[in-house]
C-alpha cells in the first residue's frame, strides 16, 4: 500500500548502517521497531535478527504487523479461506457501505457501492469465523490483514484518507477481490504490540531500536482513520464530510510536545544501539536531535536523499522539491 514515510526504498541503507554501527553479524540480536507503520522495517529484519519487536498505536497498523511479523509457521488452510471470502455475497446492512459509499445517501464516496458491501460481507464472516472458533487467531489475522490491504487497493482517494474524490477512479472501480497477505516463513518467535511507544518503552529491552516516529503536522489517525474503521469495525457515530471517528493524536506531531516526548523515549529506552530515521522537513531540526541524543551516548549521523512521497495533487503544489534528504541519526548509549 501506498504509505506517507514509507522507508521501502530505504532498507538497504538503514541495513548497511545497522551492520557498520551494530556489528555484521545481527543473528542474535533483538531488534525493535517501535513505529512500525506498515511493518516494512520488521519483515526486512524478521529473518536477519534473532527477535523482532514491532509495535504500533494505530489499530490498522496493529493488524498488518500481527501478520506480516507475528505469523511465522504456514497456516495450510489460509488459501482455502481467502476462496471463500471471494465468494460471498455482498451485503447492504453493514457499517462501510451506510457510512462510506454514495449509494447509501452518506454523501460520501471512499468505496463503490459494489465494493463497500463486499467489505462488509467479508469484515463480518471473518469475525464470524473467529468467534464461533472455526478459525485460529494466526488465521484471523492473516485473513484481516488481506481484507485490509485489498480494501485498500480499491479506495477511492488519492492516497490517504483525509477526503475521497469526486469522481470514481479507475483502480477504484475494480471489483475488490481478497489477495492473500502472504507473510516471511521464520524459525523464531517475534512479538507485537499496539501501545503508546512513550509507555511500551519502558517494558522492553533488546539490543537495536529503530525509530520512525511522524514528522510533521499530519496524524495518521486522521489520514488512515478509515483503515482503522474496517480493521477495529466497532460502530460509532462518523464526523462531518470524511466520516471520522476519534482518533489518536501523537505528540510527534506537535511541535511544542515533539521534543518532550522524543527526549523521553531515548532516556528510557532499554537498547544498546539507536537509530532514527527523520527527514529534513521534521518538526526537530538536525540539531535539536543531537542535543538530544548526545546526552545519553555517543552521537552520530548519516543522511540520504530520496524521492518524496507525494500523497495527493495539492500536497504536490504545496511542494518545490522531488526529493527530500533522510537523516539517520545514530546512538550507541552509555
Amino acid at each position: 500500500m501506498n504509505y506517507i514515510g514509507s522507508k521501502f526504498s530505504l532498507l538497504p541503507f538503514i541495513d548497511e548502517v545497522i551492520r557498520n554501527v551494530a556489528g555484521n553479524a545481527l543473528s542474535d540480536k533483538i531488534l525493535c521497531d517501535i513505529f512500525a507503520g506498515t511493518g516494512i522495517v520488521g519483515r526486512y529484519f524478521k529473518n536477519k535478527v534473532a527477535k523482532v519487536l514491532s509495535n504500533d498505536i494505530e489499530y490498522y497498523s496493529y493488524v498488518l504487523i500481527k501478520n506480516y511479523i507475528e505469523n511465522s509457521e504456514d497456516i495450510p488452510s489460509k488459501s482455502g479461506y481467502v476462496d471463500r471470502l471471494n465468494l460471498l455475497a455482498p451485503i447492504d446492512t453493514g457499517f462501510i457501505y451506510r457510512n462510506y459509499c454514495s449509494g447509501s445517501g452518506s454523501g460520501r464516496q471512499y468505496f463503490t457501492d459494489a465494493n463497500g458491501r463486499k467489505i462488509d460481507a467479508v469484515r463480518r464472516q471473518i469475525e464470524t469465523w473467529y468467534r464461533e472458533g472455526e478459525i485460529s487467531g494466526h488465521l484471523y489475522w492473516f485473513l484481516l490483514c488481506s481484507l485490509v490491504e485489498s480494501a485498500d487497493k480499491v479506495a477511492n482517494t488519492a492516497s490517504v484518507y483525509g477526503a475521497f474524490l469526486k469522481h470514481v477512479k479507475k483502480s477504484a472501480a475494480k471489483e475488490m477481490e481478497i489477495a492473500p497477505a502472504e507473510f516471511e516463513l521464520s524459525g523464531h518467535t517475534h512479538e507485537v504490540f499496539n501501545e503508546d511507544a512513550n509507555s511500551l518503552i519502558r517494558r522492553i529491552s533488546g539490543d537495536i531500536l529503530y525509530l520512525d516516529p511522524p514528522y510533521n503536522a499530519r496524524q495518521y489517525g486522521a489520514n488512515y482513520h478509515l483503515l482503522n474503521t474496517i480493521a477495529r469495525y466497532e460502530t460509532f457515530e462518523p464526523k462531518g464530510k470524511t466520516g471520522l471517528d476519534d482518533y489518536y493524536k501523537s505528540g510527534y506531531c506537535r511541535s511544542g510536545d515533539v521534543r518532550e516526548q522524543f527526549e523521553d523515549l531515548i532516556k528510557n529506552a532499554s537498547f544498546k544501539y539507536v537509530f532514527l530515521s527523520y527527514n529534513n522537513e521534521g518538526l526537530m531540526s538536525p540539531e535539536d536531535i543531537r542535543r538530544i541524543m548526545s546526552k545519553y551516548g555517543r552521537y552520530d549521523l548519516t543522511e540520504r536523499k530520496y524521492h518524496r512521497f507525494k500523497a495527493d495533487k495539492t500536497e504536490n503544489r504545496n511542494h518545490k522539491a522531488d526529493c527530500t534528504t533522510e537523516y539517520l541519526h545514530i546512538l550507541e548509549k552509555y
